[in-house]
């Protein structure tokens, strides 16, 4: 990567750093309260930056709404400075509402895969800290039972180079991140980092998925 982009990763996170300092008054979401029918269902799942799966997941049909936030780590009410400094056990994460009639949890499995490398460990990128895992956070033994077997089928067929590190947590909470983080691609396109980053793998995801959007 040339001298020129990595200047606009830092000076990103420097103004990301600098506004915003107020802490995160959205309301947490039980995980055991979350809704769980025919009709609608859930998933939590971690894969880096949640500004870089967001916009890509929720143009899947099926997929209702897409809420970035932070889950599986310690203290209540966690805001994105405290996330971000990797003491806090957060990761950033997206809270997927979907409609099973018409999209599984199987195939957000394979989004979610396409969408990251799942090799890294605690990093995404020029993006490192345990705050960026990738981690799958299941609501159900259905949906635990079928990341464990995603998984382990990928490293049998020896899909990636690497053996995959993606976790599987459980967690009882799931806090919303402050409302600039929601749906910040399409609120933010000449951001520099959703121009080198986000971009490119939304292209490539609308590729892959093309029979599968909206």
């Amino acid at each position: 990567m040339n001298n020129k982009i990595m200047y606009l990763f830092a000076l990103c996170t420097l103004v990301l750093a600098s506004c915003q300092a107020t802490s995160n008054t959205s309301k947490p979401v039980s995980l055991a309260t979350l809704p769980v029918s025919d009709d609608r269902q859930e998933a939590i799942m971690a894969a880096g930056c949640f500004w870089c799966i967001e916009t890509s997941l929720g143009l899947l049909e099926g997929v209702d709404t897409v809420i970035s936030g932070y889950i599986g780590g310690k203290g209540a009410n966690p805001t994105y400075e405290q996330v971000t400094t990797g003491q806090t056990g957060y990761a950033e994460a997206v809270k997927i509402t979907y409609d099973p009639k018409i999209i599984s949890y199987d195939e957000l499995l394979k989004a979610f895969f396409q969408l990251h490398d799942p090799t890294q460990l605690n990093r995404q990128g020029n993006d490192v800290g345990t705050q960026y895992r990738s981690a799958l956070f299941p609501l159900n033994a259905e949906q635990e039972e079928k990341a464990a077997y995603y998984i382990a089928q990928l490293n049998a067929e020896k899909v990636y180079d690497k053996p995959i590190v993606t976790t599987i947590e459980k967690s009882d909470v799931f806090y919303p991140a402050e409302d600039y983080h929601q749906d910040y691609f399409n609120k933010n396109p000449s951001n520099s980092y959703c121009q080198f980053v986000v971009q490119p793998k939304l292209e490539k995801f609308k590729k892959v998925f093309e029979d599968k959007l909206k």
